[in-house]
């Protein structure tokens, strides 16, 4: 991991001094999925989530371009995608709906059985996330679907790195209590 930290850093480096296409293209390489999957967790559509990942590089390329100093693109990516979510959220006034994700595809149909109850947990899970408030269902989402470290969730909303733990030692009692117990 910190052979591609060093890599971006040097790509970020070479992009602040001559922006140029094939070095940003290797940033794009690397974190489009990410992206896309973060947006398409949080909105209706495979459609929106595309047009919001394509926003956010293209919002991405001219930050680059303006020569400003970027310390984590991942960040920065982050950042500019949470906040193009908080945009599409405000136009439809409240609305806004989560996908519960692709089907399952049962390629072993040995396991359809342990497929099927993935599925069922993962819903669950889901349908749980989705009555946490917005702030919590974020902390869970950035760290556990995103895997991101806590300075990088601290970076993206804009606050410490002590209130995100505390945030999101909150959150997941809050998702424990939702949860169906197991017995």
């Amino acid at each position: 991991m910190s052979g591609a930290k060093f890599n971006e850093k040097k790509i970020l480096y070479q992009l602040r001094t001559n922006p140029n296409p094939e070095d940003f293209a290797v940033l794009y390489d690397t974190y489009v999925k990410q992206i896309y999957h973060f947006v398409y967790f949080k909105v209706a559509s495979s459609e929106e989530a595309e047009d919001i990942t394509s926003e956010v590089f293209l919002k991405a390329w001219h930050y680059v371009q303006a020569k400003k100093e970027i310390n984590s693109f991942r960040g920065l990516l982050y950042r500019m995608a949470r906040n193009a979510i908080i945009d599409l959220y405000r136009a439809r006034a409240g609305k806004a709906e989560v996908m519960l994700g692709e089907e399952i595809e049962m390629a072993d149909p040995e396991n359809w059985q342990a497929a099927i109850e993935l599925k069922s947990d993962t819903e669950g899970v889901l349908a749980a996330l989705k009555k946490l408030k917005q702030e919590y269902q974020e902390v869970v989402t950035l760290r556990y679907i995103e895997q991101l470290d806590i300075h990088e969730i601290a970076e993206i909303i804009g606050k410490g790195n002590v209130a995100v733990r505390v945030t999101l030692h909150r959150a997941l009692k809050k998702l424990e209590q939702l949860l169906p117990k197991q017995t």
